[in-house]
């Protein structure tokens, strides 16, 4: 069965399934949700744990086997934990994850937990995982995206017993917070905790926040690509310069900026020529959030528009490898800041 991640905690309330799948990519939610299916073993009797890695081509997927199927002579339960960081098992890890999930069924001495990192289409669909899913219960563990994150500092705030002031600047407090812990949730829950040991529970102080949260954000350019094509003027020179501190290459940057223009050219002349938007997208080989974020883009930009915002790429192309363009920045990064501000504009 699959289950939601909010939903893990009532389900462990309600009985413990032979077997877990835990895949995604984000450290913390994966780890605190391990640790709460720990606890309700270890609860239920539980009390021995053999851990496994999966690594390489060749790991032996015997001495897992064996674990499963062998009783404790110190404990009548145990926890059988298999972590395959690449999320590739292999042909015998698939064969060995089968029967693993076989044996599953009906077995309550043995607790299997499987953690896995995100995972693609084909994966879930393989058969180890659909057997996997099927003799236990696979939880999808998301990322907390930008617009989530004051929410989740909320709710994490008044799982300690503290909340922000009520209204706008309690909103806008939420929005600093999230501003500086963006990309990091890891430390964004250590800053939630740090301010459990300044401040006692109740509201917190006026200027509380700002003055204890430190910036921690860490940003990838994928996610500035969604921000620069939602018109996020502000998030995307913060992006951009933390970018830049964390030592991003400018060309990688450039070449994300560069394929979503021209992919919004290639639909805008799609859609020019009559075809219809989601032939147009689908074409250029744009869907997911993408398409949400090119849908509205693409009726407001002219292909004259685009076509000059083409021309910018090509430019700043040429200033991230060293050439000087007239009346462009010489610096790589002030060049990307002036084409990604010229989407962001035609974004809004």
């Amino acid at each position: 069965m699959q289950l939601p991640l909010s939903q893990l905690s009532a389900q462990l309330q309600k009985g413990l399934r032979p077997l877990y799948v835990l895949h995604g990519d984000e450290p913390l939610l994966q780890q605190e949700a391990q640790d709460a299916i720990r606890a309700a073993a270890r609860a239920a009797g539980y009390t021995e744990r053999s851990s496994f890695t999966v690594a390489g081509a060749h790991f032996d997927w015997s001495a897992v086997l064996a674990a499963g199927g062998s009783l404790s002579l110190f404990a009548d339960r145990q926890i059988v934990e298999i972590r395959i960081p690449t999320g590739k098992p292999g042909k015998d890890g698939s064969q060995a994850l089968q029967q693993i999930a076989d044996s599953a069924r009906g077995n309550d001495s043995v607790l299997t937990l499987v953690s896995l990192p995100r995972l693609d289409k084909a994966t879930r669909t393989s058969a180890w995982f659909t057997a996997l899913e099927g003799a236990g219960a696979a939880v999808q563990i998301d990322p907390v995206e930008r617009a989530q994150l004051p929410s989740w500092i909320s709710q994490r705030l008044a799982a300690q017993g503290q909340r922000v002031p009520p209204g706008e600047a309690g909103q806008r407090t939420l929005q600093f917070f999230a501003d500086r812990v963006e990309g990091n949730l890891l430390a964004a829950h250590q800053e939630i905790a740090k301010l459990a040991l300044l401040h006692p529970p109740g509201e917190l102080p006026e200027g509380a926040v700002e003055s204890a949260v430190l910036n921690v954000a860490r940003y990838d350019v994928f996610k500035l690509s969604e921000a620069v094509l939602s018109g996020q003027v502000a998030r995307v020179q913060r992006m951009l310069d933390g970018l830049q501190a964390e030592g991003a290459a400018a060309v990688l940057v450039h070449w994300t900026l560069a394929e979503d223009i021209r992919a919004l050219k290639r639909c805008r002349d799609a859609l020019d020529a009559g075809k219809p938007l989601p032939m147009a997208l689908r074409e250029s080989r744009v869907w997911g959030p993408k398409e949400r974020l090119f849908s509205p883009l693409l009726q407001r930009a002219s292909g004259a528009q685009l076509a000059r915002l083409l021309q910018s790429a090509h430019l700043v192309d040429g200033i991230v490898k060293g050439l000087k363009v007239p009346d462009w920045p010489q610096d790589p990064w002030q060049a990307l800041q002036r084409l990604a501000l010229q989407l962001c504009r035609l974004a809004r």
